[in-house]
């Protein structure tokens, strides 16, 4: 099975998917709903890391070393290094904290110095403020934001006609990684016949909401 099945099938199992009505924060009525906050174990943080690990090798992306947002970017990207490590491809990591330490090792960041092509580890692409902010860091400390990876890609147009996603990569030339995207979703679903009200309905919001998105 495909990584990226695997993972579809994985969230659904710890219930970081679920499927139903849920109310977005642009107010739209999704018929499912990913919280990623839910990977919220030491087994299930390692098993994401992976997924996290396969979807960077296979995407082919010149990086050097990788970056976590605070709060939620730290023990993604700690976990990826570590998965990234294991399948033979040691990188250097570092994150930020939200208040300027001035004593003891001080500073913004922790972790290796930045440098080289970075790439941004975070959960999803919301409103893009994180990506924005770690931008901002990467650039001042005169490294090269390169990319960014996340779990899943909700291909939802945001207020334009762009989503979240495709912002990001238009405004900062960045190269956004998904370890899913929602045709996967659907791609999983269509194979199972107990989901096929659950794929009608995501259709239903893919055609009014959705954007296309070369892999």
């Amino acid at each position: 099975m495909d990584f990226r099945q695997e993972f579809i099938e994985f969230a659904l199992a710890l219930n970081v998917l679920r499927f139903g009505e849920f109310t977005t924060k642009a107010g739209r009525l999704s018929p499912y709903f990913f919280n990623a906050g839910l990977f919220n174990d030491g087994a299930a943080l390692d098993r994401l890391a992976q997924f996290y690990a396969q979807a960077i090798q296979a995407s082919g992306i010149a990086v050097d070393m990788l970056y976590g947002p605070a709060y939620k970017g730290i023990p993604l990207v700690s976990a990826t290094a570590v998965a990234l490590a294991r399948a033979g491809r040691n990188l250097p990591f570092s994150f930020n904290r939200k208040e300027v330490k001035d004593h003891g090792e001080g500073g913004k960041i922790i972790g290796a110095p930045l440098a080289g092509n970075v790439l941004i580890v975070d959960d999803v692409i919301s409103a893009g403020i994180s990506v924005r902010e770690a931008v901002d860091i990467i650039r001042a400390a005169g490294a090269v934001p390169n990319g960014v990876v996340i779990a899943l890609d909700r291909m939802e147009r945001g207020v334009g006609a762009l989503s979240a996603a495709q912002e990001v990569e238009q405004d900062y030339g960045l190269q956004v990684i998904a370890v899913a995207t929602l045709d996967d979703v659907m791609a999983f679903l269509k194979q199972r016949p107990d989901f096929a009200e659950r794929e009608a309905a995501i259709a239903r919001y893919r055609r009014e909401y959705g954007v296309s998105r070369a892999r």
